[in-house]
C-alpha cells in the first residue's frame, strides 16, 4: 500500500428494539452530526462517502437515495452505496482513498428490522432454487451450526452460554447497547440455540471517517492505521461447505496480516454464540485475546450496522489507547458466509 489510511472518529446510536417515531434519516443524522463533530469537518470537507444498507429491510427500492438527506444536499458530493453491512462500504472508501482521488471519507451505515420479521427477511439472501422455498430462517440455519459444532466436539451448549453471559456482561460499560449485563439465557428457540444464544433485533446505525497520511494526524490524535484489510466468501450452497470451520475467515486473516503478530483486542462479528467458537478458531486468537469487550452483536447487532461497529469499536481501543493492535471482523449471509478482516494499529507510544 502506497497510502497510509486510518479509521479517525466513529459514532453509533444507541440501539433499540423498536424506532417507530423515526425514519431512516432521523435515525442516521445525529450519528453522521457526532462523528463530523469528533474531526471538525463539514460535509464540505470529506471527499468520498459511502454507505451500507439493505432495501430489503426498508421494503422499498432504492431507499438509500432517501438517507442521502442525513447526509446533505449541498455541496455535492462523490457518493456510492453497497447493499452489504457498513463494513463492505469502508472497504469500498478505502479502496477511494487508495488511488489518491480523495484524502478524506464519511462511512456509515443503517437498519432497522423492526418493521417486520426478520428471520423471514433474511431468507431472501438464500439459494432461490433449492434453499430458499424451504423457507429456512436464520436461526435454524446458525442452529445447525451450532449442533455440528457441538457434534465434532468443539463446544457444548454450557460454553456457548458462558459466551452469552461474558459479552452481555461486557456490555454492562457500554451505553450504546441493547441487551447489557444479566440476562437471562432462556428457553430453546430452536434447539440447540436458547434466546440467549442468539442476537436482538433492533435498529441503529453507525459511521466512521477514514483519513490518509497527515491529514489522519491533523483529524485525530491516535488514528487507528487499517494496516490490513480484506474478505472472502465461501460457496453459497450450505451443503457444500463444513458448517465447523470458516476458511474465508481464515485467508482474509491472512491476506490482512493478522498472523504476522499477536492482537490484543479482537472485535468479532459473531451474532450467534456458537460463531464465535467457529471464528476464534478460524483467527487462531488465544486466551490472552480479549474478545469483543463491547459486548459485541450479542449485545446489539443492527442490521447492515453491526459490522461497520466491530470496525468502529477496535479503532476506538486504538483511540483510546487501550491497545496498540487491534482486528475487527463483519460477516454477512447464513452461517458466516462472507467474511472480512482488518488489522488497525496506533503508532508506537
Amino acid at each position: 500500500m502506497t497510502r497510509e489510511i486510518a479509521v479517525v472518529a466513529f459514532a453509533q446510536t444507541d440501539h433499540r428494539r423498536t424506532s417507530d417515531e423515526l425514519s431512516e434519516v432521523e435515525l442516521l443524522m445525529p450519528v453522521l452530526h457526532q462523528v463530523l463533530d469528533r474531526t471538525g469537518l463539514k460535509t464540505a470537507d470529506i471527499g468520498f462517502t459511502c454507505s451500507g444498507s439493505s432495501d430489503y429491510l426498508a421494503g422499498r427500492a432504492f431507499s438509500f437515495t432517501l438517507a442521502l438527506d442525513g447526509v446533505g444536499a449541498w455541496p455535492p458530493l462523490s457518493e456510492s452505496h453497497v447493499e452489504m453491512d457498513g463494513a463492505w462500504a469502508l472497504y469500498e472508501a478505502w479502496t477511494k482513498l487508495l488511488t489518491g482521488e480523495a484524502d478524506t471519507a464519511l462511512v456509515y451505515a443503517y437498519g432497522k428490522s423492526s418493521p417486520g420479521s426478520l428471520r423471514d427477511v433474511l431468507t431472501r439472501q438464500l439459494d432461490p432454487y433449492y434453499v430458499a422455498p424451504l423457507w429456512p430462517d436464520s436461526v435454524a440455519l446458525a442452529a445447525l451450526q451450532a449442533q455440528a459444532l457441538i457434534d465434532a466436539g468443539h463446544t457444548d451448549e454450557p460454553a456457548l452460554a458462558a459466551v452469552a453471559a461474558r459479552s452481555r456482561a461486557d456490555a454492562e460499560t457500554n451505553s450504546h447497547a441493547q441487551l447489557r449485563g444479566s440476562v437471562p439465557h432462556g428457553d430453546y428457540l430452536v434447539r440447540p440455540l436458547r434466546t440467549g444464544d442468539c442476537p436482538p433485533i433492533g435498529d441503529g446505525a453507525a459511521a466512521v471517517v477514514l483519513a490518509a497520511g497527515d491529514r489522519a494526524r491533523q483529524l485525530c490524535a491516535r488514528p487507528a492505521w487499517i494496516r490490513g484489510i480484506d474478505h472472502r466468501i465461501e460457496a453459497h450452497s450450505l451443503g457444500v461447505r463444513g458448517l465447523t470451520d470458516s476458511p474465508s475467515t481464515r485467508l482474509a486473516a491472512q491476506r490482512a496480516g493478522a498472523f504476522e503478530r499477536p492482537v490484543e483486542l479482537a472485535e468479532l462479528h459473531a451474532p450467534f454464540t456458537s460463531q464465535e467458537v467457529v471464528l476464534r478458531r478460524a483467527l487462531r486468537l488465544g486466551d490472552d485475546v480479549r474478545v469483543n469487550p463491547s459486548g459485541g452483536a450479542l449485545a446489539a447487532n443492527p442490521m447492515m450496522a453491526a459490522g461497520l461497529i466491530r470496525v468502529g469499536e477496535a479503532a476506538a481501543a486504538v483511540h483510546r489507547g487501550d491497545c496498540d493492535r487491534a482486528l475487527a471482523h463483519a460477516t454477512s449471509g447464513p452461517c458466516l458466509q462472507q467474511n472480512l478482516v482488518a488489522v488497525l494499529e496506533g503508532d508506537p507510544r
